[in-house]
């Protein structure tokens, strides 16, 4: 299903392809595909080249790890996200390798990653929901993600299924035309609320 956005000006055509699915069809991603999903998210920029992205990923025939990934969502998320092929948690290091200072740019950094990785499932084809509603704590003691590591998000990737193959809740959520804020409600000169562009 197709659900290009009308952009107020031109833009990539993978970004106005780019949207975020509930329904999953039962097509598998590949191993190799992911892989290359990881290396476009590892070519991100990040503050002083840090690189404080990772991701715990489970694939759906590796049953007890999806099925752990599953239990750190909430049970909203659960019901749509095990659909998918791929489940990934996202995490970021909160301080600097360099010096152990703050790095008050990772969670930007994450997002700058993950922003990769969307464009490049994009290019073939997939979709990715990502999701803030998840349960942090499990994770961490589930995974046993050391101190100084947040898990921030998760993520499903997979084929968006056929509408119509969904239930009804699902389906009109993913027929629903897209929306977004015109620019001058974000893009500001001078004072704050000022349009900075025409």
């Amino acid at each position: 299903m197709s659900k290009i956005s009308q952009t107020d000006y031109p833009v990539h055509k993978l970004i106005s392809q780019r949207w975020s699915p509930y329904g999953f069809d039962e097509k598998q991603v590949s191993e190799e595909v992911l892989c290359s999903l990881f290396e476009a998210a590892r070519w991100a920029a990040s503050s002083y080249n840090e690189q404080p992205w990772s991701f715990i990923v489970a694939m759906k025939d590796q049953a007890v790890e999806f099925e752990k990934i599953v239990s750190c969502l909430v049970e909203a998320n659960q019901t749509w996200a095990k659909q998918a092929s791929v489940l990934v948690l996202c995490c970021t290091k909160l301080h600097f390798e360099r010096n152990g200072k703050e790095n008050a740019a990772a969670i930007h950094d994450l997002g700058l990653a993950v922003g990769n990785l969307s464009f490049e499932a994009t290019s073939r084809g997939l979709s990715l929901h990502q999701m803030i509603g998840i349960y942090p704590e499990k994770a961490e003691e589930l995974f046993q993600i050391p101190d100084g590591i947040r898990v921030l998000t998760a993520i499903a990737i997979g084929y968006p299924a056929d509408p119509d193959s969904l239930p009804q809740e699902l389906r009109i959520r993913d027929q629903s035309p897209r929306s977004r804020k015109p620019l001058n409600e974000f893009v500001f000169r001078s004072n704050w609320g000022e349009n900075a562009l025409a």
